[in-house]
């Protein structure tokens, strides 16, 4: 195969597209598709391995699809196919930090990356590079190579795919200029890696004097010979030398033959190459009289060499056994006559298509999962399946780099063949598949571990429980005052499960007897359910079901119901598997509804903590937004607030070390205190010192960062103190935006008698003041510099918009992102570029109700605009 051919995708059998069509299953790919498969044989090619593919961000905020598999058959690594960029998995990893991730086996796989191995628990190596362009990754490049115990992967061969994965950044930012969409919705593509060269086929030819027994040969006879075309000893004996003793008699048979035909005459032979081996060989003779002269009598011809592969065909066909082929992406190759026989399909029905196609049996789950582990470890595995009720076959897996070698035999029915499967291929029916189901609880339960609310437990169900068992449906009910309440369905017609939300204990339907009995009810077909619960609503005439009972620490705490289908039997196995899954279900929801309950009650402490209005005084605008966190859901310490202090106006702004309810009440004693200080008309320096000593009082080994700023409306002269805090922002009306360079001392809470200098400035009419906490400047494996010149440049992007507006712009990439570790504030004042004339001073007791603004963005009805012309 050449390169060109190996890297364009290759269409699988019955896939419908026809030739010229424009996509991943048609003949011609589109440009993405061949960019990626060059990238990822460069990158297999590159790092020694076996096989491959590519990741591409998808249009899923945070969610990465395989969009190329080379060397592997895509449907066994189905479950691997969506990756979200927070799961604790090496391409997750290598995407957020932008740094290689280089596993040299499964020993360190396993102490890194536990799920992962939990999955594919066989020894490999791997690498996983980032695509990176100029906004930071695109998506990840990974290979997998044979395992190196004890022996780390060197580093040369991390940067060598680093530098393969900018070229191919660099390529796909290329196509994105050309808006060619850089995004992946679709299946993976397969690719086949070049194959190891095959003999070529070689063609000789000869002149045979009969007369003397001088034998001329070409080159490409010589080649066949294995000699140089000056060491030949133009002797017939030459030739026979390299024949079997046998054919000798039949190289004279054929010379003898030509001279009494007069006609062509063709034998074939078997030749012994300089490498030992036999090679077939078709000679083909005409006997010739140069210039007429009878006297002068030549026998010429060609000799043909096929190689080995005829041999090979030939002594594999006559072996006890069923020899089957596979490329790496599971395309049938070659079949032998006995494996005709045993798979009970002609040769001209297996060669050439996808084994799983011709062969639904071969797609049971234990089955794939021995093929992963051929494919990945490198080493033969050796298995029991079953091809039709009474059939049962032995198969041998042996890999290699091209491909696999299956061999199956007849075989007797296993002891252990349990009776409740009753279709071949369904069900766990022996003792391979019983041991290849023993990390699915593991995988369960690592992942369990890193869900925190209801929803991530049950996500987490979808992805990990759903692949392990062949399910399509997923239902989870979770209980509430003797009351059913769905709060998860995937794969159920859209308003089906309504019926039944909502239900009492004492309605007759499985979900609610599997809670009530606490025993999981399992129904191999739709007609068995029917006729257990007679007049119960369905959504189908076929198919199986499970009905879980989710039982925690011997307390209810709801049901799961998992669809099928098809039917199918439930061996005593996966009936244990499956329940023991619903007491880890179980425990996680129910840990789960006792963080969302703490967690509401510190959402609500905060709520109540953060000011609920911001004054509306003439000559400025205020306005404060907060945004939590979302890979950790205690609440934060941030805060800010606006503070009404005679003729001036205090900007508070800052943020408590710490997560969770302890930093929230922190918060809202130092908000306390400052406010406190500010009506107390004590100047910048000394609200900061004096709130400095009293965290350190409140909470010895707490600190907090703050922002403080005084300033008056009406001249806009500003006095600054900053304890440790990012240094605020301020765009002027012509969009000039500079990050202004405030003295400041150390973080409150750290030394009593810390001073804070004061610095002055002065806000201009027009001129926006933007305050924020880390959160919205800091991203996990860049520098916060970066963060500040990428916030100031999008304030400095936008126009003289409301405040609002400005707010949801700068917030708006936060929002958006679904790994955001911490929570953001942010305060944002204006001057009006138009003030009163006479505007009389500030005080607290003769600002009207009307003229209290709600903060906390725009509600159903907007934000009220502020009295007079707003900024710019």
């Amino acid at each position: 195969m050449t390169r060109h051919d190996a890297t364009r995708p290759t269409p699988s059998p019955g896939s419908g597209a026809a030739a010229g069509q424009d996509d991943s299953g048609g003949r011609v790919p589109d440009e993405l598709s061949l960019v990626l498969a060059q990238g990822v044989v460069s990158a297999v090619e590159t790092a020694g391995g076996y096989a491959g593919g590519i990741y591409l961000r998808s249009g899923t905020p945070g969610l990465l699809r395989l969009a190329v598999l080379a060397g592997l058959p895509g449907p066994l690594f189905r479950p691997w196919w969506r990756m979200h960029v927070n799961r604790p998995f090496p391409v997750s990893e290598a995407y957020r930090s932008g740094r290689p991730v280089l596993l040299a086996d499964a020993e360190e796989g396993m102490r890194r990356f536990p799920q992962l191995m939990a999955g594919l628990p066989f020894p490999f190596g791997s690498l996983w590079v980032p695509i990176t362009g100029p906004q930071g990754s695109m998506g990840v490049m990974a290979v997998l190579r044979p395992a190196t115990p004890g022996e780390e992967i060197a580093p040369a061969d991390g940067e060598r795919l680093l530098r393969l994965g900018h070229r191919l950044g660099a390529a796909l930012t290329d196509l994105e200029s050309r808006s060619v969409p850089v995004v992946w919705e679709k299946e993976p593509i397969p690719v086949q890696l070049p194959a190891a060269p095959a003999p070529p086929v070689r063609v000789g030819s000869f002149d045979w004097d009969l007369h003397s027994g001088g034998l001329t040969a070409d080159d490409d006879l010589c080649a066949i010979f294995g000699t140089e075309p000056a060491e030949f000893p133009g002797t017939v004996d030459a030739l026979a030398e390299r024949l079997v003793p046998e054919d000798v008699y039949g190289l004279w048979a054929l010379a003898r033959q030509a001279v009494e035909s007069a006609d062509p005459v063709v034998r074939r032979m078997r030749l012994r190459g300089p490498d030992g081996r036999y090679h077939l060989l078709e000679l083909s003779g005409r006997w010739t009289h140069p210039d007429g002269e009878s006297a002068e009598s030549h026998l010429t011809g060609f000799v043909v060499d096929f190689g080995a592969g005829p041999v090979i065909a030939e002594a594999a066909d006559r072996l006890p056994r069923g020899i089957v082929s596979l490329d790496r992406i599971g395309r049938i190759t070659y079949a032998n006559a006995l494996a005709e026989e045993l798979l009970d399909l002609p040769r001209a029905e297996l060669v050439g298509h996808v084994v799983w196609e011709v062969l639904p049996w071969f797609g049971h789950p234990a089955y794939e999962d021995h093929c992963r582990a051929a494919l990945i470890s490198d080493e033969p595995v050796h298995f029991l399946a079953r091809r039709a009720p009474s059939v049962w076959l032995s198969v041998s897996l042996y890999p290699g780099h091209d491909g696999l070698s299956a061999v199956f035999q007849a075989t007797e029915r296993p002891a252990y063949a349990p009776g409740s499967v009753t279709t071949p291929g369904l069900g766990i029916g022996s003792t391979a598949d019983r041991s290849s189901a023993l990390y699915r609880p593991v995988a369960l339960a690592i992942a369990l571990t890193e869900a925190v609310t209801a929803r991530q437990v049950s996500a987490v169900v979808t992805e990990e429980l759903l692949p392990a068992f062949g399910g399509r449906q997923l239902a989870i009910y979770l209980l509430s005052e003797r009351h059913l309440h769905l709060a998860w369905e995937t794969g159920f017609p859209k308003g089906f499960l309504d019926r039944f939300d909502g239900v009492g204990l004492d309605v007759s339907i499985p979900g609610v007897e599997t809670l009530t009995t606490g025993r999981p009810i399992f129904f191999e077909s739709m007609q068995r359910l029917a006729d257990a619960y007679p007049g119960i609503p369905m959504e189908t005439d076929v198919g199986a079901r499970a009905f879980l009972p989710l039982i925690a620490s011997g307390r209810p705490v709801g049901s799961c119901i998992l669809g099928f289908d098809r039917p199918r039997g439930f061996s005593p196995e996966e009936r244990t598997v499956l329940t023991a899954l619903a007491g880890l279900i179980a425990q996680a929801l129910q840990r789960a509804q006792r963080y969302d309950s703490e967690s509401a009650l510190a959402r609500g402490l905060q709520d109540a903590l953060l000011p609920h209005r911001l004054p509306e005084v003439d000559g400025v605008d205020t306005l404060g937004r907060y945004l939590s966190g979302t890979q950790d859901m205690e609440v934060g310490g941030d805060w800010y607030d606006v503070i009404e202090t005679g003729h001036e106006l205090a900007l508070v702004i800052g943020d408590v070390q710490g997560h969770g309810v302890s930093a929230a009440a922190t918060m809202g004693q130092l908000r306390s205190a400052v406010r406190a200080f500010a009506l107390s008309n004590h100047d910048p320096q000394e609200v900061m010192s004096g709130t400095n000593r009293l965290l350190i009082d409140l909470d010895p080994g707490q600190f907090a960062s703050c922002c403080y700023i005084m300033l008056d409306p009406l001249t806009g002269r500003a006095r600054a103190v900053r304890a440790g805090h990012p240094q605020p922002l301020l765009r002027h009306p012509d969009g000039r935006t500079e990050v202004l360079d405030l003295a400041g001392g150390i973080v409150l809470g750290i030394d009593g008698q810390a001073t804070y200098p004061v610095t002055e400035l002065r806000l201009d009419p027009g001129d926006v003041l933007a305050l924020f906490t880390d959160g919205l400047i800091e991203r996990p494996g860049t520098d916060i510099d970066e963060g500040i010149e990428r916030l100031r440049s999008t304030i400095a992007g936008v126009g003289p918009v409301p405040l609002a507006e400005l707010a949801n712009r700068v917030t708006g990439e936060a929002r958006q992102a679904t790994d955001r570790p911490d929570d953001i504030a942010i305060l944002l004042a204006a001057r009006w570029t138009h003030l009163p004339e006479k505007a009389p001073p500030l005080s607290r007791d003769t600002a009207p109700p009307d003229l209290w603004r709600t903060f906390r963005g725009p509600g159903p009805g907007g934000t009220t605009s502020a009295p007079g012309p707003g900024p710019g």
